[in-house]
């Protein structure tokens, strides 16, 4: 059997789900396959705890498709980011600067929401949307392109012509490898725990990032639960580190993490399990391929540092959304694919590469290289227009 479509995506994760809403509601008929069912409840086996901050710019793409509506209820403000140094001889606040969005918008930075309940939200909206469909435990299997069209083998059997198909299928695309595309990788041996807690002390819609060794630790805003504040955590470290953690029991788990949160918040309470997934940054060569092109983590990966991993996958939908929309006769065309690699790919090289740079600086061990890491963020947060520059910079913001 084969279906035509305007738009295949291969990919079902968070950002093929926000692509299949955003095109869905701009009026393309488009397929999401995922081979893997969507996990859509918190407390069970396979639920992905992380969370996503979605940035300013974000909003107005999930506004324009009609999710936001959807998500706003859930989602926690984020008015401020927090940058701690902790680097000295003891887990103790030695420097801690505050980057405040009123400082540059009547918005908050961004908003906080669990992964698990992103995906549920997603695969409501665009259950209403008639010309989406979502093939949960389905694979693209095989890839032939044509000067035309994309022709897709699904792993059920079926084929699937497309006028663009977009890659949404992860760090290890295998649209990306059909399509020859080769990818940049960096390294650092560090892994990312995620988990959940409660405190005592009011996060007051604060993003703190906590630095001393081995990566940042991260506590993220979430609605309160059951009347206590509550934080989404990640904290990244060396990988034998990471596995030590795993294996300690919850009291001592929650001694370590009071710890290294400098005990900012007080005693921290675990919610559920702990995940664990591979720090690298990756950048592809190119991102577009005949009659593809490449998002999300087909396209980079960075370090989870300032929530800019996902918001740069919605600036590739943006993007992309703005050129079908602006010629949809020219859908997945030649000189389409080309104006948005070239539109896209100086931004997310010079994210990637400064991205990496803040991730080697937050993992020193060296005492001299805490210090100058302190020296350096008391001058740049000192001097004004640098503050709300970066601040900009952070956000997509020109």
């Amino acid at each position: 059997m084969t279906t035509d479509c305007d738009i295949l995506i291969s990919g079902g994760g968070i950002a093929g789900l926000t692509a299949a809403a955003v095109f869905g509601a701009a009026g393309f008929d488009v397929i999401c396959v995922d081979p893997a069912p969507p996990i859509t409840a918190r407390d069970v086996d396979g639920s992905d705890l992380r969370t996503t901050a979605f940035l300013q710019p974000a909003q107005e793409l999930l506004e324009r498709c009609g999710l936001w509506e959807r998500l706003a209820p859930h989602a926690a403000p984020l008015q401020i980011m927090r940058i701690v140094d902790a680097g000295g001889d003891l887990p103790e606040p030695r420097l801690i600067r505050d980057f405040r969005a009123a400082d540059i918008s009547d918005k908050p930075f961004g908003w906080n929401l669990p992964n698990w309940l992103l995906r549920r939200e997603m695969l409501a909206q665009i259950d209403g949307l008639a010309n989406v469909t979502f093939l949960p435990a389905t694979a693209t299997t095989h890839l032939t392109t044509r000067e035309s069209e994309a022709r897709v083998a699904l792993s059920d059997g079926s084929l699937v012509t497309a006028k663009l198909l977009i890659a949404a299928d992860g760090r290890g695309s295998n649209i990306r490898k059909q399509c020859n595309i080769g990818v940049k990788t960096w390294r650092y041996g560090q892994k990312a725990l995620a988990f959940s807690v409660t405190h005592p002390t009011p996060h007051n819609n604060v993003s703190t990032e906590i630095h001393r060794t081995g990566g940042p630790f991260t506590m993220v805003p979430l609605p309160d639960l059951d009347g206590q504040p509550r934080s989404a955590i990640v904290w990244m470290e060396k990988g034998p580190n990471i596995q030590a953690l795993l294996d300690l029991d919850v009291t001592a788990f929650e001694a370590a993490i009071l710890e290294r949160s400098a005990n900012l918040f007080g005693p921290m309470k675990l919610i559920g399990r702990r995940s664990v997934w591979p720090i690298i940054s990756q950048l592809a060569d190119r991102l577009n391929g005949q009659r593809v092109a490449l998002i999300a983590e087909a396209a980079h990966v960075v370090p989870p540092i300032g929530a800019q991993g996902l918001n740069m996958s919605l600036a590739d939908m943006t993007c992309l959304l703005d050129l079908a929309t602006n010629a949809p006769a020219d859908l997945g065309s030649a000189a389409m694919l080309r104006k948005y690699h070239s539109t896209r790919w100086p931004d997310l090289k010079a994210r990637v590469s400064g991205i990496d740079m803040l991730n080697r600086v937050s993992m020193a061990t060296n005492p001299a290289m805490r210090d100058l890491r302190r020296l350096g963020l008391k001058t740049l947060h000192g001097v004004a227009p640098i503050r709300k520059l970066l601040m900009k910079a952070g956000l997509g913001a020109t």
